[in-house]
């Protein structure tokens, strides 16, 4: 059996926060709002909505933002670099002849900016989704594990009924993770690896 994984984003396979800090305050000086792009960036995980709204900006005001800042990202892509990791984390699942899949709630054409500006190879990329909206993209793809920094990420593992393994790299430690239903908890991509050549030797 082919063994298929899944992986978020943001803070799990790229450190998207100088990126959104910098289109963030751009936002703010526009707009004339006190949002701070660099605490914005560390509560990264839920839609960009939801966390327009967290900061303070106003309803009727958030889809005007949704929309200006969608137009900004694409100018902060080169900023974002892949995490520790993440380059071999994803090349271990194919060299072990298995599938990849990126289930993100980034915004999808931004979310395959990264993925082509990395020189990813995905099999299957799916943005827009978030928590245990990630399910059914893990389902349809028969996905065994699914990767991710942030409990939404834990709770769509566990909705899909995939192996849920949690990555320090985002707003959550590990006892926040666990917390959340992970399966299994590293500290950050490096280690991934390893724990998929002795996770697939056990299967």
């Amino acid at each position: 059996m082919t063994l298929t994984v899944g992986f978020d984003l943001d803070m799990t396979l790229i450190d998207s926060r100088p990126g959104v800090a910098s289109a963030i305050d751009t936002l703010a000086r526009e707009f004339d709002l006190p949002m701070d792009g660099s605490h914005f960036a560390e509560h990264l995980g839920p839609p960009l909505a939801t966390l327009l709204g967290d900061a303070g900006a106003p309803d009727d005001l958030i889809p005007h933002l949704v929309t200006r800042y969608r137009e900004l990202y694409p100018d902060v892509i080169g900023q974002i670099a892949a995490l520790p990791g993440a380059d071999d984390a994803l090349a271990a699942v194919r060299a072990g002849g298995g599938r990849t899949l990126v289930v993100t709630g980034k915004f999808e054409p931004h979310a395959r900016l990264h993925v082509d500006h990395l020189g990813w190879q995905v099999d299957r990329l799916a943005g827009d989704l978030w928590a245990t909206g990630k399910a059914e993209v893990l389902r349809a793809e028969s996905a065994h594990v699914f990767v991710g920094d942030h409990a939404g990420d834990m709770r769509g593992a566990k909705a899909a009924g995939v192996l849920a393994v949690g990555v320090t790299t985002g707003p959550y430690d590990a006892d926040g993770l666990w917390s959340a239903g992970a399966d299994v908890v590293l500290e950050d991509l490096t280690r991934f690896a390893e724990w998929l050549a002795d996770h697939t030797s056990r299967r």
